[in-house]
């Protein structure tokens, strides 16, 4: 049984699965198809396109599963955490529909999948349950399911209660047909699907460097290169991209904790609550005397809470006051979602590139089913095939109706460049905890130091290599995250997750070393201690 130490950060998949492992990629290739991501996207997509006859391989910066996959809940729905009702207002009714229509499809190719190449991934098609939030607005799920019957959901039905015994959520959604998988279970199964059927997989390879003209090219940290005629990128938010996508989504931090819970003691669903940000609760199945009960939620701004740490205490305070059956913690972890301003992902083509390169990214909280989606329709795409879903998930796309989010997560952005002007003293690294870091000014630049378990403390640029925006301390992940695109590096600087390609620059400890002296008091002797004559 997993032993979860104080800070910790370990999700039940990581623990639970060891992966397929792979070797770098060390020699140039040509393949038709080039995919960035060894996450649920990119493996999903390369099995499509495998099963339609390119050629693909497969580019990973770590192991496969290692980035957002490995931390998801792995709710897998047609149940959004964008309300149906502001999905119309974004996209109209008919896009609504079309938005029902693509999410259900996606669960259904998911355990298409999953059954005719025998996964074995856990996987369950179990109801879900949207219920109202301690602060959301009364009307929240009347309006709901108006909407979502609108948009074809129509076995959508108004309960008195979830069937839950242990606390009254009160009126409830039910959704029938969601489903529920272990996500590195299924995408391992993938990728023993895509080698058997002749394609390429190579861990430890992150890309460096994007070149788009009549064909497409990708370059290796090792300076292997990938030739292709089409490029997809899959790594959450696009690596290739400095602006294009980014002004149009915003990058939040959602945490996650696994508690031991008696045996069948919580009802098997997905289970959502209504409030802003809202809380999600699943079960899985553990071993003959525990199921594993997820709760997540607390989501927030990435590098903009000073204390993440706290998110998981809240979190767990939520979940005790309503599982009496919760035995003991055993998992806490975090993962980063990217948020569009209209409430779906950005699936397709990507703009101001050439037609063979594509993006799968702006997961909403919906990685499974938006990663699924994507993967479907960059297929149709590079196979020129027509697909009803495309122009809804346009990458190029501008919806005039979601303006105001638009400007208020791009003037959220704007802020955070304020900290360059920020007055941050530099801390004594005596008083600096084990573990520990800190941002501070020193002339022009801004530093980030970190002190590690032995005492050292090592000092780096704080300037993202992205765009330049200062990063923050993140306690819980013990992380250097932008709060401004999303970008993440380890205590170290070494770069976690992009858009930032490059680490953050180190610097050298003997500049920001004080130099030894005699304290005053050392110098002179004190009153008392000069022997009176």
């Amino acid at each position: 049984m997993n032993q979860l130490h104080p800070g910790e950060s370990l999700s039940a998949w990581l623990d639970t699965h060891d992966m397929p492992t792979f070797d770098p990629l060390k020699n140039n290739i040509n393949v038709d198809v080039c995919v960035v991501g060894g996450g649920i996207a990119g493996l999903t997509t390369a099995y499509l396109l495998m099963k339609d006859g390119k050629s693909v391989c497969v580019l990973e910066a770590f192991e496969l599963g290692s980035g957002q996959t490995g931390r998801t809940t792995a709710h897998a729905s047609a149940v959004l955490g964008t309300r149906y009702f502001d999905l119309e207002m974004y996209h109209s009714e008919e896009g609504a529909r079309l938005i029902a229509q693509s999410h259900t499809a996606a669960l259904d190719r998911i355990e298409q999948i999953v059954n005719k190449e025998k996964i074995d991934c856990h996987l369950e098609r179990l109801s879900g349950y949207l219920f109202q939030g301690d602060n959301a607005e009364p009307d929240t799920l009347m309006r709901e399911h108006t909407a979502t019957r609108r948009a074809g959901l129509i076995y959508a039905k108004m309960l008195d209660n979830a069937p839950l015994t242990q606390f009254k959520t009160g009126p409830c959604l039910s959704f029938p047909r969601q489903l529920q998988l272990h996500p590195l279970k299924y995408i391992a199964g993938l990728a023993k699907c895509i080698v058997d059927g002749g394609g390429k997989i190579f861990t430890h390879s992150p890309a460096v460097e994007f070149h788009n003209r009549d064909f497409a090219a990708v370059k290796t940290q090792n300076g292997a290169i990938v030739t292709c005629s089409s490029l997809v990128v899959a790594t959450n938010t696009p690596v290739n991209d400095v602006f294009a996508i980014h002004t149009k989504q915003a990058p939040y931090r959602t945490y996650a904790i696994g508690f031991h819970v008696i045996k069948d003691s919580v009802a098997k669903g997905l289970y959502w609550d209504t409030d802003d940000p809202y809380h999600y609760v699943r079960t899985e199945s553990y071993n003959d005397k525990y199921d594993l009960l997820i709760v997540g939620g607390e989501d927030h701004k990435t590098g903009q809470e000073a204390h993440p740490e706290h998110c998981h205490q809240r979190l767990e305070d939520w979940a005790r006051s309503r599982f009496p059956t919760i035995v003991d913690l055993v998992y806490r972890w975090s993962g980063q979602v990217m948020e569009p301003v209209d409430g779906i992902g950005f699936l397709g083509h990507n703009p101001l590139d050439r037609d063979n390169v594509f993006v799968i990214t702006g997961d909403a909280g919906n990685g499974i089913t938006h990663s699924t989606i994507g993967a479907m329709i960059v297929t149709d795409q590079i196979a020129q095939r027509e697909n009803p879903w495309e122009d809804l998930y346009n990458p190029s796309r501008i919806s005039l109706l979601s303006t105001a989010n638009y400007v208020r997560e791009n003037l959220n952005v704007a802020g955070q460049y304020g900290k360059w002007l920020s007055f941050s003293p530099k801390p004594d690294i005596e008083d600096l905890r084990l573990n520990e870091g800190r941002i501070f000014r020193d002339g022009m630049a801004m530093v980030a130091v970190y002190k590690n378990q032995a005492g050292v403390a090592h000092y780096m640029s704080a300037a993202c290599p992205h765009l330049g925006g200062v990063v923050s301390w993140n306690n819980a992940e013990k992380s250097w995250d932008c709060p401004c695109h999303g970008s993440r590096f380890d205590c170290y600087g070494k770069v976690l997750e992009g858009p930032a390609l490059q680490d953050l620059k180190p610097l050298d400890s003997s500049e920001f070393v004080e130099p030894d002296y005699i304290p005053l008091e050392k110098q002179y002797p004190r009153i008392t201690d000069v022997p009176i004559i």
